[in-house]
């Protein structure tokens, strides 16, 4: 098989991996099941919530291991930890083992947490690295699909075992990364050659596949649908969606094989100044999108934090992407304090925009790069402003306004997910980015810890006030706490527009 079809089909096993790799994102469609099983407070769950993006902090560990072992082994040694942290717990749950603390189950989630940052280095890595001059788009549609990680979960549970969540999700979040992983280690690695054939042909189907994907999770997530049609089809629907990028590297094959039968028709010399003249065009392309991406500077952890940049951008992310997924992470209490009964449909109405907000940059990137150019800390601020806006927006009590906020929250929060990532590689380099980028996401448990546990001692207080055992019910749960979310994104838009104007002068001279 040429190097040209390993190396979509390295796109394709990237895209499954994204897709099963967000086992945290689930966490509340389940919570509420999770915290009467082990009869916790909204504190105590709120650190369990906390523990899965802790496991991040460490994340730099799966950094140096890319650098120095063999990716294979970095993403199944990933998938272990997964299977260690969720597989116990479920055991615990089941009650197939009886003397585990709190503690024990903090620490296995946060042992659980650390497993995506595993697989989350391997994605990238062999991403960057397979289709370097196409970066931003190749990891743009990839990290896409992250998103629709809770809606993948969530319609194989409501398929399977809809009446017993908190077990069903333990469980597939424990084989399912496992299961997928041993299928795309041998398609996850880096392949010798400069630049995949029919780049720009193949990008534009993985679109139109990405985006039907996309259209189908959210329109089966609507209640009108899910009414209508069983949960069993729409878990089919989802799956094989997931078998369609496959289509790009069969006809990048059949497209080699038709090439070969031609080529056995023309003289020699003919075929090797075809073959000459294909280089250089390749060349003298990956060349002019290398000169239009461009790198600030190339430098280490130890360099990266001395610079104000660094920071500017650290604190954009963590009152931006941060303060929305600790949202997201809240949703079901948050749902639940509203008297919002359909939990499962409006996280996978969050995980469905998310993915399309993961999408839209490198889907803009893609058809409008040549004709205008928006830099990253631009696109950074774009995404921060209905950001802010949306946590106002939910002070009002109705439905549609949960609704709206949740799906706003959940493209601007992917949108600079994904956009953080090239963001990273334009400012500091790409030689340390495996280090570099998971020392900038190390901001996600430190927000998770000081947001979600200041969200649960206010639910907390409310709880003791109104309620007996510290459940709250109605709008005071959380409003003060959206109003604080609401302006600490306010805040992070005026550092992003600082560092938008930091750094204009490096992106004014880009083509």
């Amino acid at each position: 098989m040429s190097s040209t079809t390993l190396q979509w089909l390295s796109l394709v096993g990237t895209i499954w991996l994204q897709a099963i790799i967000g086992t945290n994102t689930n966490f509340p469609a389940y919570s509420s099941q999770l915290k009467q099983l082990l009869s916790i407070s909204q504190v105590q769950l709120n650190n369990l919530a906390f523990a899965s993006d802790a496991g991040k902090l460490f994340g730099w560990f799966s950094g140096l291991a890319s650098i120095y072992l063999p990716l294979w082994l970095v993403l199944l040694t990933g998938s272990t930890l997964g299977l260690i942290g969720y597989g116990v717990q479920y055991l615990f749950i089941t009650k197939q083992i009886s003397s585990l603390s709190y503690w024990h189950v903090f620490l296995l989630t946060f042992l659980a947490g650390n497993s995506i940052c595993w697989i989350n280095t391997v994605c990238y890595v062999v991403t960057i690295r397979n289709f370097l001059s196409d970066r931003q788009v190749a990891v743009g549609i990839t990290t896409s699909y992250q998103g629709l990680s809770a809606k993948i979960y969530a319609n194989i549970v409501e398929a399977v075992s809809p009446h017993k969540k908190a077990k069903a999700f333990l469980f597939l979040n424990s084989l399912l990364p496992v299961i997928v992983g041993l299928v795309a280690a041998p398609l996850v690695r880096e392949f010798d050659a400069t630049s995949p054939k029919h780049t720009r042909v193949g990008f534009a189907v993985m679109f139109v596949i990405t985006i039907f994907t996309g259209i189908y999770a959210v329109l089966s997530s609507l209640q009108f649908v899910t009414s209508k049609a069983s949960s069993l089809d729409i878990m089919t629907g989802i799956l094989v969606s997931l078998l369609l990028p496959l289509l790009v590297p069969l006809s990048v094959k059949i497209k080699e094989l038709q090439d070969n039968r031609e080529n056995l028709r023309i003289y020699h010399f003919t075929m090797e100044e075809n073959n000459s003249e294909e280089r250089v065009e390749n060349e003298v392309k990956e060349g002019e999108v290398e000169e239009e991406i461009g790198i600030i500077e190339e430098v280490g952890v130890k360099l990266m934090l001395r610079r104000i940049n660094f920071w500017l951008y650290f604190f954009v992310y963590y009152f931006g992407a941060t303060v929305g997924l600790v949202y997201l992470n809240n949703l079901g209490q948050i749902a639940e304090s509203r008297g919002c009964s359909n939990t499962s449909s409006l996280v996978s109405l969050s995980s469905s925009f998310g993915f399309f907000g993961r999408l839209m940059p490198s889907l803009m990137y893609y058809f409008y790069r040549g004709q205008c150019r928006i830099s990253r800390p631009a696109s950074l601020l774009a995404a921060m402003v209905p950001t802010s806006g949306a946590f106002f927006l939910l002070l009002n009590r109705t439905d549609l306004a949960l609704y709206i906020s949740t799906a706003v929250i959940g493209v601007c929060t992917g949108a600079i997910t994904s956009i953080a990532v090239s963001t990273t590689t334009e400012l500091f380099g790409t030689k340390h980015f495996s280090v570099n980028h998971n020392v900038v996401v190390a901001n996600i448990p430190m927000g998770s810890f000081v947001f979600g546990y200041s969200a649960a001692l206010v639910y907390r207080n409310q709880g003791h006030e109104h309620y007996e055992h510290g459940q709250c019910m109605g709008m005071e749960c959380y409003r003060n706490t959206f109003i604080i979310w609401g302006s600490l994104c306010f805040f992070g838009t005026l550092l992003a527009f600082i560092l938008h104007v930091s750094t204009r002068k490096f992106y004014s001279q880009i083509p």
